[in-house]
């Protein structure tokens, strides 16, 4: 049987101005794919076209609007893989049931609503790929929340996975990487984060888009994975 590339293949990268999804998205651009990045933000999207790849498309997505996303997948003409990296910039402190809220709204069902808007559309042999953290499997202090949308996503993806078989649904579990999710710190405070975090590591380092981004092309072209989290943590489970 033929390799399962990614030359021509139609790769739709939600959340793919910054941090995963540029990194994504750059990587599969690079590997033959056509790929659209999908953000809220005109601006943002213009901006990270003008760092991509030639050939690489930008459309306005609106994660919470499922008619929207939709429309936005039947104009396109269908889709190979959905890969989901949106998600804001967290607190360190998740103090309120407001922001509690806010995490699962963009993190947990804006991953449901954009896989259920997709499924249609994705072409036999193809996939999605969520998003998750660590947190969910070792909890982090002040961010009960965060874990358990961790812990829901990773539940979704599993269910996901059966219901919308044959089509592969996995997800990539992200440790501590050099991504804008950590913007709202102070430049001081977010190196000194990393270097702690570095330091705990068995890598000795903490990761980068582009680390992650061959986990999300790995996920989209292994034809036999599916309903798994995928754990790229430098070694942070083990440490």
């Amino acid at each position: 049987m033929a390799a399962n590339t990614l030359d021509s293949k139609r790769v739709i990268v939600i959340g793919g101005t910054s941090g995963f999804g540029i990194a994504t998205a750059r990587a599969a651009a690079l590997a033959g794919a056509k790929v659209t990045i999908g953000s809220r933000s005109q601006a943002n999207i213009d901006k990270a076209l003008a760092t991509l790849p030639r050939g690489v498309e930008g459309t306005i997505i609106d994660a919470s609007d499922e008619a929207s996303m939709a429309s936005t997948f039947k104009r396109i003409g269908g889709l190979d893989h959905l890969v989901y990296t949106a998600g804001d910039a967290l607190p360190m402190q998740i103090a309120t049931t407001e922001d509690a809220r806010k995490v699962f709204e963009v993190r947990f069902w804006g991953a449901y609503t954009a896989a259920k808007a997709a499924f249609p559309f994705i072409h036999p042999g193809g996939s999605i790929t969520l998003t998750n953290g660590i947190v969910g499997a070792r909890p982090w202090k002040g961010w009960a929340a965060v874990g358990a949308g961790a812990g829901a996503l990773e539940s979704l993806t599993r269910g996901l996975a059966l219901e919308m078989a044959p089509i592969r649904v996995n997800a990539v579990c992200a440790g501590v990487i050099r991504t804008a999710l950590w913007d709202n710190m102070s430049e001081a405070d977010r190196q000194a984060f990393y270097d702690q975090q570095a330091k705990a590591l068995p890598v000795g380092r903490i990761g980068e888009g582009e680390d992650v981004a061959q986990t999300y092309l790995y996920l989209m072209q292994s034809g036999f994975t599916t309903g798994q989290m995928v754990v790229i943590d430098g070694g942070a489970l083990i440490a």
